[in-house]
């Protein structure tokens, strides 16, 4: 599926359909510009809680409500035509059992226009995500390193290195057995990505992972250079904004201070044209 040649969105069942061709392209996105920006190129976008971290200065996912995922879910889906939009559900929000996790998937759903949920964890949560499927919410399961669920894991380490491998190609045969229609594998070694993408039938969407990975997913503002306050090793900058940003303010400043701007070319006279605006 060509990302320049479809005429509307995906729905979950063209995204599992698209395992073992042609790689699925995601990003994340916090805002409407951004989407706009990313919408004819990618299959799916994100509304990840990272936007937590990202947008919002806060020292992990923990603390990202559903009114923050909301609020950037309806500003994300101004800016999308073409790619499906999932959204994340944020921490507290299903883990009590599927009713919950339904009722709120289910808000998700009707106030943001997405196409689907994502939620993470394994065999842990597989009987809700068949619960939601059951009931008409498509999922992306997430597996491997799980920041909602870092005071347990002990911060953000790999994960299913050595016997632990065994648990996590557990964890993706169940949320694909469970229904869900995808599966982003996060920070986990290369060769047991492989494994996992050969042995289930569900999509794949690695970050950190492999590009034997069916997709990859990475969040914007790691890509772009906007978030610099730290860099994960399987981040790729394909631009340096945040520097350019910032050195773009930086000369601001000085020209402010040095009474260069505003110029005459940006202020108004007292008998300026009519169409001078």
């Amino acid at each position: 599926m060509s990302a320049t040649a479809r005429k509307s969105a995906p729905l979950p069942d063209d995204i599992r359909a698209m395992k073992g061709g042609t790689p699925i392209v995601s990003l994340t996105a916090y805002t409407t510009p951004m989407a706009q920006m990313m919408d004819r190129h990618c299959d799916f976008v994100l509304v990840g809680d990272s936007v937590g971290m990202v947008l919002h200065g806060l020292p992990s996912t923990l603390g990202v409500t559903m009114d923050m995922m909301i609020m950037h879910g309806r500003a994300v889906a101004r800016g999308l035509s073409k790619a499906m939009m999932v959204i994340d559900m944020p921490f507290g929000s299903y883990e009590e059992g599927p009713e919950q996790a339904f009722r709120n998937a289910a808000r998700l759903m009707a106030e943001t226009r997405a196409g689907a949920v994502k939620l993470e964890g394994g065999v842990s949560m597989s009987d809700t995500i068949a619960f939601l499927v059951a009931r008409g919410i498509p999922v992306m399961a997430h597996v491997g390193l799980t920041p909602q669920s870092i005071n347990t894991l002990g911060g953000y380490k790999v994960q299913g290195r050595g016997e632990a491998a065994s648990n996590l190609i557990a964890d993706a045969k169940a949320v694909a057995s469970a229904g869900a229609f995808a599966i982003v594998l996060e920070k986990v070694p290369e060769s047991l990505a492989n494994d996992i993408t050969q042995s289930i039938r569900i999509p794949t969407i690695g970050i950190g992972a492999s590009a034997g990975c069916d997709g990859q997913i990475l969040v914007v503002d790691d890509m772009l250079g906007l978030f610099t306050a730290f860099k994960a090793k399987f981040v790729k900058r394909f631009a340096e904004l945040g520097a350019d940003g910032e050195a773009a303010i930086a000369a601001y400043a000085e020209d402010v201070r040095a009474r260069r701007f505003p110029g005459p070319e940006h202020v108004f006279g007292d008998e300026a044209p009519e169409a001078q605006t």
